[in-house]
């Protein structure tokens, strides 16, 4: 029995402008699909299916087959019917199991599972869906609840499931019947269809500019080299948190802070230095990305920072003149002009500027890292 596997992909789209071929950390979107799909073993074939011819490029440099879709079968009036008949009359097979790029993060253990529920002869058609165990509506009227009765824990709630539309597998022979017999087969028909639960990060799809941004978040926690572990809150606890850096800065005394000038193509510390001086503390912000942010600082002697840890974000410094005393975990150190500084998350940490002259560090580290704090003012 051949299985080949279809990678959806129009070139057009409405509400995210050409969505699969736009960047998502460091690569376009349809190359997460085509990658996971190439680790899979129950394919005979893979296919890209597009009207555009640069999706025929991506397909050649990953080593798949391309299919040319029709035009009349890639505008904003097409149907998954259409194009997937189209491409069943043209492309031989037994199963189709299509995959949509706007899918990212589906394993390819879960397309591996999917396939075997349908090649297992149980099912004409296999859709992917999502379970929803929560009190649902339709068109004003309860789905699974009462409105009459008491509201049960949700655990025990008979759930609804909601297409993830994800993943789509039919049978060639039962999709031409239903299309030839209702001019739909996407449902399933009149054939054996089944329901093929995904879960948690799988049932993410990106329709709209905000799952995008999701998707982006994401993929960037899932490569950070970060350990993050699982932490609770202690109602005994005497801490407090605080994120917003120039309240943290004015706070440890630095009154004159430029956070709004960073990500310049080349700049000069010594030129940074002279333009703030070296009487009064300062602060600039050099760089600022969505994975860390780096911060100029300069302290009086007597002057630094409070007592503190970040619970998710290791960080580290320079030292860039001066010379300053490092307390880390209770224990005192001198750190000096040319010395890099690195904290581990979760070890408290503070440092104080000493010597006659203005201390001057560069900090490494995030802009919205939470900076968690004793209650007690002696810090």
């Amino acid at each position: 029995m051949k299985t080949v596997c279809m990678i959806p992909a129009r070139l057009g789209s409405k509400r995210v402008k050409k969505k699969n071929l736009r960047m998502i950390n460091g690569k376009p979107l349809i190359n997460y699909v085509i990658d996971t799909v190439k680790q899979c073993d129950c394919f005979d074939e893979i296919y890209l299916n597009s009207e555009a011819l640069i999706f025929k490029e991506i397909a050649d440099l990953h080593g798949i087959s391309f299919y040319k879709r029709p035009d009349e079968y890639a505008t904003d009036q097409s149907t998954n019917d259409e194009f997937a008949l189209d491409f069943i009359e043209n492309v031989p097979g037994e199963t189709l199991i299509q995959v949509l790029p706007t899918s990212p993060l589906i394993s390819a253990d879960e397309i591996e599972s999917f396939a075997s529920e349908i090649l297992s002869g149980n099912y004409d058609t296999l859709i992917s869906v999502e379970n929803k165990q929560i009190a649902c509506v339709y068109e004003n009227k309860p789905v699974n609840y009462d409105k009459l009765k008491v509201n049960p824990p949700s655990q025990t709630m008979k759930p609804v499931q909601a297409y993830a539309t994800a993943l789509m597998a039919w049978r060639y022979e039962t999709f031409r019947k239903d299309m030839e017999k209702y001019g739909s087969a996407y449902h399933g028909g009149e054939g054996r269809t089944g329901y093929f639960e995904l879960r948690g990060l799988s049932t993410v799809d990106i329709d709209e500019e905000a799952d995008f941004l999701l998707i982006e978040k994401i993929m960037m926690s899932q490569n950070s080299n970060v350990d993050r572990e699982i932490e609770y809150y202690d109602e005994k606890s005497r801490e407090h948190i605080e994120v917003d850096v120039e309240s943290i800065l004015e706070k440890d005394g630095l009154r004159k802070n430029d956070l709004n000038n960073a990500n310049q193509e080349i700049i000069n510390i010594s030129e940074i230095i002279n333009e703030n001086g070296r009487s009064a503390p300062w602060s600039r912000r050099v760089i600022e990305t969505d994975s860390n942010s780096a911060t100029i600082l300069a302290q009086l002697p007597g002057e630094g920072n409070r007592r503190h840890y970040h619970p998710a974000w290791n960080e580290w410094w320079f030292i860039i003149e001066g010379e300053w005393e490092w307390e880390i975990e209770g224990v005192k150190k001198i750190v000096k002009k040319g010395d890099i500084v690195f904290m581990r998350k979760g070890r408290a940490h503070k440092i104080t500027a000493i010597g006659k002259e203005i201390a001057i560090r560069l900090a490494v580290s995030r802009s919205d890292v939470a900076h968690i704090y004793p209650e007690r003012n002696d810090v």
